[in-house]
């Protein structure tokens, strides 16, 4: 063997060697990401079965709001209009991403999309649990600090249509692991809303006191004064049979 097919095959090896590197390194932050996400996920409902009441309401018109009590297990959620009257007992049901809402009267319930707008800048998908470990893709992980805390930021994209948003910027708490802000972009990369987060509850998840969702308020990018407020109150855990979600059982 030459001395020149050596060296050849020693420079392979090398690179092999860095390639593989890489790749389990590329590995263990992809994993790593897949793990802060799915965290988060867990204090905006991804639980085994929990309830919360949640209360909108608009800067645009203070004095209406509307009330739904939630149940919730894993990314499946029930919500029930509780307010204003003539919306109570109104119903939007949400099953592995896909969305029906029905109201009394109707002899059957109507596919809807996340996307759909409930009130202000909320979306019907505003008021789920979230799934953004399963629903997106991350495709980066920065650092950066939002009000003196310091954060992961992630550059999340829909994996489907069904997500409740083609992109998000997502900034999450190192040291608490929750969501804190998010600014929404169109598939084309035009931010229309912002919101903050906050989470004052806290539900105890894998024996461990973990803070849950309590707020969220969501701003206009083009209209400063549309401002939409969710408050997430009276977070329970409770078993949830299958019933629940069954959207063959959401008109009786």
């Amino acid at each position: 063997m030459t001395k020149t097919n050596t060296t050849g095959k020693f420079f392979v090896l090398v690179l092999l060697f860095f390639a593989i590197a890489r790749f389990h390194a590329s590995s263990a932050i992809a994993n790593e990401t897949q793990d802060i996400l799915h965290k988060a996920d867990q204090s905006r409902g991804n639980l085994a079965g929990i309830t919360w009441t949640v209360v909108l309401g608009n800067a645009d018109t203070p004095t209406e709001t509307m009330t739904f009590d939630v149940k919730a297990r894993g990314f499946d959620i029930l919500a029930e209009s509780l307010a204003p009257p003539k919306d109570r007992g109104n119903k939007i049901l949400m099953v592995n991403g896909n969305m029906w809402f029905h109201k009394p009267g109707l002899s059957k319930a109507v596919p809807i999309s996340q996307r759909q707008r409930l009130m202000g800048n909320a979306a019907y998908g505003d008021i789920a649990a979230t799934n953004y470990a399963d629903d997106y893709e991350a495709t980066s992980r920065n650092e950066e600090s939002v009000n003196g805390e310091d954060c992961y930021v992630f550059d999340l994209k829909a994996k489907d249509s069904q997500a409740a948003y083609d992109r998000i910027k997502y900034w999450i708490s190192k040291r608490r692991v929750v969501g804190v802000k998010a600014d929404y972009f169109t598939v084309s990369g035009k931010k229309f809303k912002s919101a903050s987060m906050e989470s004052a509850n806290t539900v105890r998840v894998d024996g461990e006191v973990r803070p849950f969702i309590s707020k969220i308020i969501i701003y206009d990018n083009f209209v400063t004064s549309n401002v939409t407020t969710l408050n997430f109150t009276k977070p329970t855990f409770r078993k949830l049979g299958n019933y629940v979600f069954d959207v063959n059982l959401l008109v009786k």
